[in-house]
């Protein structure tokens, strides 16, 4: 697996939000790569340290609209930890402040 198809893109709630000032950033990643690949990946594309990187496997749920039944889409999340210090220039809101 390619190291640009192992991070899909970030998942953004308030949750997330308030956890990107500790240094903790929850991203979408494929469902075949394991901690070790996220973590590479991670520091290879936004030149960072990681610290510590979990996994969450979220099953797919059934949903019904009217009398239609599906399921949900599986989703594997990573929430990495940042090393002391470090911060991801993505979502810092000093570059849209000029």
């Amino acid at each position: 697996m390619h190291l640009s198809e192992v991070i899909k893109g970030p998942i953004l709630s308030e949750k997330t939000y308030a956890q990107m000032a500790n240094g903790v950033y929850t991203f979408s990643v494929n469902r075949k790569a394991n901690k070790t690949h996220i973590k590479k990946a991670f520091e290879q594309i936004f030149e960072v340290k990681v610290e510590k990187v979990s996994i969450i496997n979220s099953k797919p749920k059934t949903k019904a609209v009217g009398r239609f039944i599906g399921k949900t889409s599986a989703v594997k999340k990573a929430v990495i930890k940042l090393a002391a210090g470090e911060q991801l220039s993505l979502f810092n809101d000093e570059s849209q402040d000029k």
